[in-house]
């Protein structure tokens, strides 16, 4: 399977940090509370975090009591900044593509994954490999981009305008052609992902053997919208990110 590094290219790097340092951004506002609200008890729990990235979540489980922590991602600098800002003894931070998670050793009680299954080419497999290092009564929690935002292109602005500059309505563009796309983002022309539609994710996840308890599209309150309208205002016609919490089968 494709592996895409976009996060060790230093402008987008550079970009990216500055965008989740800021207070209010995505990330903390929207996706952050929904996924922990998710989470099952994770004290004296061992979790396997996949992507991830800066290493937030990573510390979060460390200090809500999880036994151990192990953070993989593709990225070298994301461990960097990780294991610069967010280390404890039962952290442990190693450079791994997630399609290779077949090269872990033993299994784990919650395996969790915070926005990086957009860049699975192979969903399915990824989810049958994840089902492999979950323990008999381990859970999956994870969020990625909702299929409706993912069906968006780049052919088109993401939203319709008004005159005055108001979003009418968020632009789709062949939903059911399923596969990888390119669009700019950040600093980046040729920013990749892959698209599916909902029934797809769902197929994924039961093929692999995984029962859903739970599934969670992002919502954004009326009040962060009228307070920060440029940027949560296009958040009332389509959710960003989908969200489920899974255990294995009997």
């Amino acid at each position: 399977m494709a592996r895409q590094n976009i996060y060790d290219d230093e402008a987008f790097f550079d970009r990216f940090k500055t965008l989740r340092g800021n207070a209010i951004n995505f990330n903390d506002c929207i996706e952050h509370p929904i996924i922990t609200s998710m989470l099952p008890d994770v004290r004296g729990k061992d979790i396997l975090d996949i992507g991830c990235g800066m290493g937030q979540h990573a510390k979060q489980y460390a200090d809500m009591g999880a036994r151990s922590v192990l953070g993989i991602d593709i990225s070298e600098k994301m461990l960097d900044f990780a294991r610069k800002h967010h280390a404890t003894q039962n952290i442990t931070y190693q450079r791994l593509a997630m399609e290779d998670i077949a090269e872990l050793d033993g299994r784990f009680d919650l395996i969790t994954s915070s926005l990086a299954f957009d860049y699975a080419e192979d969903l399915g497999e990824l989810m049958a490999g994840i089902g492999n290092r979950m323990r008999e009564d381990g859970k999956l929690v994870f969020s990625m981009s909702h299929p409706m935002a993912t069906a968006w292109d780049g052919t088109y602005d993401r939203y319709t305008r008004s005159e005055s500059g108001e979003r009418l309505y968020a632009n789709i563009g062949n939903y059911f052609a399923e596969g990888r796309r390119v669009v700019k983002w950040v600093v980046v022309e040729a920013y990749e992902f892959y698209h599916r539609t909902l029934a797809s994710i769902i197929h994924a996840i039961t093929e692999a053997g995984l029962v859903i308890e739970d599934c969670q599209e992002s919502r954004v309150s009326e009040e962060l919208r009228n307070q920060y309208p440029d940027l949560f205002g296009g958040t009332i016609h389509r959710p960003d990110f989908i969200f489920f919490r899974c255990r294995k089968g009997l």
